[in-house]
């Protein structure tokens, strides 16, 4: 990573030998305000709901039509909230309808032990019981077979466990614009930032 800010990495554990029920259900915030999705990334077990109030004094439009758990809370104004049951382990990348450059990740996540990376890159996942684990990783700004290459089977003993430094690359990364809702280019928004009204 070519930047001192490691954060939203996001790592988990799936037992090898046997099945897992997801962590218990949460039910957690990810806020729009001053046209960003705060935090960007965010990590849930299957069952959970996330809130996203809206802060900004302008309408958001929440929504996903990628891979993972697909969503549209519709226009709403600012000051009121909708939520979202996230049902599907995998990973949900996050848009605005109105505004292009508004995105984040959520990863709903199958197992009750994982953890999002801190400014400083370090993580925890605790009361991880001892046996064998995959340890799976994901970075937006990663490419697929490079996040591959980290992964790998772990033992973790009954005194816990200590990974050693995970370096993980942008190398190859581009970033994509993405479409709207439904599928088409964004239009031009009003220079005050304010919504004329849903275009399809």
């Amino acid at each position: 990573m070519r930047h001192k800010d490691y954060s939203g990495v996001v790592i988990w554990l799936e037992p090898v030998d046997r099945a897992v029920s997801p962590g218990p259900p949460k039910h957690v915030k990810m806020i729009q305000e001053d046209r960003h999705f705060k935090p960007h990334v965010l990590a849930i077990s299957v069952g959970s709901t996330v809130d996203f109030p809206n802060l900004d004094p302008i309408y958001h439009n929440a929504f996903s039509n990628f891979s993972g758990d697909q969503f549209d809370l519709a226009l709403y104004p600012p000051g009121t909230s909708r939520n979202h049951e996230f049902k599907r382990a995998g990973i949900v990348r996050v848009f605005c309808n109105i505004h292009p450059t508004m995105s984040a990740i959520i990863a709903v996540i199958p197992s009750p032990w994982y953890d999002v990376s801190k400014p400083s890159g370090a993580f925890q996942i605790n009361n991880v019981p001892p046996g064998e684990y995959q340890l799976r990783i994901f970075y937006e700004r990663a490419l697929p077979d490079n996040l591959k290459f980290l992964e790998h089977r772990i033992m973790v003993p009954e005194t816990g466990l200590t990974l050693p430094l995970i370096s993980v690359s942008e190398t190859g990364y581009i970033p994509l614009p993405h479409l709207n809702k439904y599928g088409k280019e964004y239009p031009k928004l009003p220079n005050d930032g304010s919504y004329p009204g849903a275009q399809k």
